[in-house]
């Protein structure tokens, strides 16, 4: 075992895993933390801790994570390279470790100008690439980036984001590619509606072998309104959503928007289960916890399986 994480039993052992998202809030106030992961406990094998998304200062996901793992619920650190050099990922990751913590998404984090100090020098030291190989070279070798040895290397399940949908599309499983080179273990996906192009993306997959080398997690968004299905298509960067799914959300209503969003989603997850090579989903209800249990209820995947 890589890290001995109940994520990483859930997939050795042929599961379909489920994992959830975790913002931490702009403050110190860890109540929030507890309230929203609180919602996640015994429907999902691990929760992601975002790491200052959209360039925000919130609380540190290293903190998160341990407010949450005191709550008995297995955390997934999130770390940007764009906030730390070489140095402070590796100190972040022994300090992470040596509290427990087993899962790791590796991330290029998004750029200070979408955040509310777009006057802020970004680091990027490393690339995402780069810093997959880094924590493989850590857990696997026990050595640091300077070739010094490690006194008791980290014990992590790695993972990192993809995105099935950025331009150019020919491209995106070649990324899938690299990043298995340089040594991840799992992949969380980008919001999915557009099921078509993502089903094109996992048989390229396939045809290369990659689904071999690496367990695919789907992520998936509930939708709330016809306002969030527009916002999302026209405003966020890589985000594919369909005509078609902003219609039906249209059709369905105020009153009923959320509602249609649930179905929407549960039919999109019920689909991902049958593709082959997608080995969980990925729920990333945004600041909408306490959905996620009638999620994964309707959706067939609960009890969780016992793995220990």
């Amino acid at each position: 075992m890589k890290s001995g994480s109940r994520l990483e039993k859930v997939l050795e052992a042929g599961k379909f895993a489920v994992t959830a998202e975790c913002g931490p809030p702009q403050g110190t106030d860890a109540e929030i933390v507890r309230k929203k992961a609180s919602h996640l406990k015994g429907y999902v094998d691990a929760c992601n801790v975002t790491d200052n998304q959209t360039s925000i200062v919130r609380m540190s996901s290293m903190a998160a994570c341990l407010i949450i793992k005191e709550l008995g619920i297995e955390p997934l650190l999130q770390m940007v390279v764009r906030d730390r050099n070489r140095i402070a990922l590796q100190s972040d990751i022994l300090g992470a470790a040596a509290h427990g913590i087993g899962n790791l998404l590796c991330l290029s984090g998004d750029h200070q100008i979408f955040g509310q100090d777009p006057g802020a020098k970004n680091v990027y030291d490393l690339d995402s690439m780069q810093f997959i190989a880094l924590v493989k070279r850590m857990r696997d070798e026990g050595k640091l980036s300077s070739g010094a040895d490690l006194a008791g290397a980290p014990r992590m399940l790695i993972g990192a984001a993809i995105n099935p949908f950025a331009d150019p599309f020919e491209f995106r499983v070649t990324r899938l590619a690299k990043k298995i080179s340089a040594g991840v273990d799992f992949v969380q996906t980008q919001c999915i509606y557009n099921l078509e192009k993502f089903e094109q993306y996992m048989h390229q997959a396939r045809d290369r072998g990659l689904t071999e080398k690496v367990h695919v997690l789907a992520g998936v968004t509930p939708l709330k309104s016809t306002g969030m299905a527009k916002y999302m298509k026209t405003k966020v960067a890589g985000m594919d959503i369909p005509d078609g799914v902003v219609q039906r959300m249209k059709d369905a209503g105020k009153e009923k928007g959320k509602e249609e969003g649930l179905d929407l989603l549960c039919e999109t997850i019920e689909r991902l289960k049958k593709i082959d090579g997608v080995r969980g989903v990925h729920i990333m209800a945004i600041e909408w916890e306490e959905i996620v249990p009638e999620i994964v209820k309707r959706v067939g995947l609960y009890p969780r399986p016992d793995v220990s």
